[in-house]
C-alpha cells in the first residue's frame, strides 16, 4: 500500500483514535468517523501499569485521572480482602480518555468526521463508505466501532449472545481512593466501584446468556445501597462488550484484503477481568505497524504472536474461575481468602492488577507459592484465634 492511499477508521474510541493518530503521523491520509466524539460508557476506565508502560503518553498527558493504590475484593459470601497495589492504576473518565486520544489523532493530521457510517460497499482499494451526510472513498478500512456494530457483518459474522457480556452502571458524584470489586453468586462477571476524579464509576458486568439487564441493574442497586452510594439522580448506562469463547477467538477473522478490525470490534476483551483498554490500544498499535511496514496482511499474525494466546487461555479458564471449586470452596472464595491471609498471594494479585502476571505461567507460580500461602494462611488463622481467645478471657 502506498502512503498516498487513504484509510478510513470507523469508530473513535481508544482503539480507532490511536490507530488514526499513528497512521496519520506516519503519512497516511486518514478519515476518522465518530458520531459521538468523546463520550461516557459503563466502564471502570482503569489503565494498568502494563498499559502505561506500553503507552507512556497516557501517564504524561495533562488529562484528569485518579491514581489509585488500594483495592478491596469482596466474595459472594461477603468475605473481604484489602490490599495495596505496588503500581497504581490510573482511572480515567472515558469521556476524558477518548477526548485525549482523539485530540492526538487530529494533531497528527487525521480528519475527524462527526458522522455515522451506515454502510460500506466496494472492495479492497476501492471502498465506499455511506453516511447520512456524504459518501467517502478509502483504500483500506479499519473497523473500531464496537462489538455490536452492524458494519461487522460486512467482513465477518456477528458475535453470538454467548460471546457477549452486558455492562450496566452509574456515574455517582463523590471522591475516593480505593477500587472495589465484588463478586456475586451465580454471575459470570462482577460489580466494580472505581473512583474517578470527581465521581465514582459503579457498574456490573455479566454474560448476556446468564442474566438480563434488568436483573443486573437490580443486583447493582442492592449492592450500591449497602455500600452507602446513592443513585438518586445518577444517570444509568448500559453497553454490550465482547466476552469471546476460546473457539470464537481462534476462528473469528480480524483482518483481510483491504480491511482490519481492532478493539471491541475484534472481540479483544479479557473474559475474566473484562479488561479491554489495553487490548484496544495494542491492537491499534499492531494494525498501524502492519500498515506502516507496507504489510497489511501481517496484522493477524502480529496479534497472534502478541496477545491473542493470552486471551484464548483466559477464555478457556473463565467458566471454571467463576463457577469452579477448589479444596471444597468456590474458587473465588478461596482467592479472596488467600488474598486476605497470605502475603505471597497478595504479591501475585498485585502483579495481576499491574498486568505483569499473565495466565500462561499463573498455574506454575501458584504451585510454587502454595506452601508459603498455606503456611501464611495458617499462621494468620492462628493469630486471629489467639486474639479471639484473649478477648473472651478478658470479658
Amino acid at each position: 500500500m502506498r502512503k498516498a492511499d487513504s484509510i478510513a477508521v470507523v469508530g473513535g474510541g481508544p482503539a480507532g483514535a490511536l490507530a488514526a493518530s499513528r497512521l496519520a503521523d506516519g503519512g497516511y491520509d486518514v478519515l476518522l468517523f465518530e458520531e459521538k466524539l468523546a463520550w461516557e460508557k459503563p466502564c471502570g476506565g482503569g489503565i494498568t501499569n502494563k498499559a502505561l508502560l506500553q503507552f507512556p503518553f497516557l501517564a504524561e498527558a495533562p488529562a484528569e485521572c485518579n491514581w489509585v493504590r488500594q483495592c478491596r475484593l469482596t466474595s459472594p459470601s461477603g468475605r473481604q480482602a484489602l490490599f495495596q497495589l505496588d503500581q497504581p492504576i490510573a482511572i480515567f473518565s472515558r469521556r476524558v480518555l477518548n477526548g485525549l486520544i482523539l485530540e492526538r489523532a487530529q494533531a497528527a493530521g487525521a480528519v475527524v468526521r462527526k458522522e455515522h457510517v451506515a454502510g460500506i460497499e466496494g472492495g479492497p482499494g476501492n471502498w465506499l463508505l455511506h453516511t447520512s451526510v456524504a459518501e467517502y472513498e478509502a483504500s483500506f478500512v479499519i473497523l473500531a466501532a464496537g462489538a455490536r456494530s452492524v458494519l461487522r457483518a460486512r467482513f465477518a459474522r456477528a458475535f453470538s449472545p454467548r460471546d457477549l457480556m452486558m455492562t450496566a452502571g452509574y456515574y455517582i458524584p463523590g471522591e475516593g481512593q480505593r477500587m472495589e470489586i465484588q463478586f456475586v453468586a451465580g454471575l459470570q462477571g462482577y460489580i466494580w466501584i472505581f473512583p474517578r476524579t470527581d465521581h465514582f464509576s459503579a457498574g456490573i458486568c455479566g454474560k448476556i446468556t446468564g442474566s438480563s439487564t434488568q436483573a443486573l441493574r437490580r443486583t447493582l442497586d442492592e449492592t450500591l445501597a449497602k455500600s452507602g452510594l446513592r443513585t438518586d439522580g445518577a444517570k444509568f448506562y448500559a453497553h454490550v462488550l465482547p466476552s469471546l469463547t476460546a473457539k470464537t477467538l481462534r476462528n473469528s477473522p480480524i483482518g483481510g484484503d483491504g480491511w482490519a478490525m481492532i478493539g471491541d470490534a475484534a472481540g479483544f476483551v479479557d473474559p475474566i477481568t473484562g479488561e479491554g483498554l489495553y487490548y484496544a490500544l495494542r491492537s491499534a498499535e499492531l494494525v498501524s505497524e502492519a500498515l506502516l511496514a507496507g504489510k497489511p496482511h501481517s496484522y493477524a499474525a502480529r496479534v497472534r504472536a502478541d496477545f491473542l494466546p493470552e486471551l484464548e487461555l483466559a477464555a478457556a479458564m473463565a467458566e471454571r474461575f467463576f463457577s469452579g471449586r477448589w479444596a471444597g470452596q468456590p474458587i473465588i472464595e478461596r482467592m479472596v481468602e488467600f488474598t486476605e491471609q497470605s502475603e505471597s498471594f497478595q504479591a501475585l494479585m498485585r502483579d495481576l492488577f499491574a498486568g505483569s502476571q499473565g495466565y500462561h505461567d499463573l498455574r506454575r507460580r501458584l504451585y510454587r507459592a502454595l506452601p508459603a500461602m498455606l503456611a501464611e494462611s495458617l499462621a494468620n488463622a492462628l493469630r486471629l484465634n489467639e486474639s479471639k481467645v484473649e478477648k473472651e478471657s478478658v470479658a
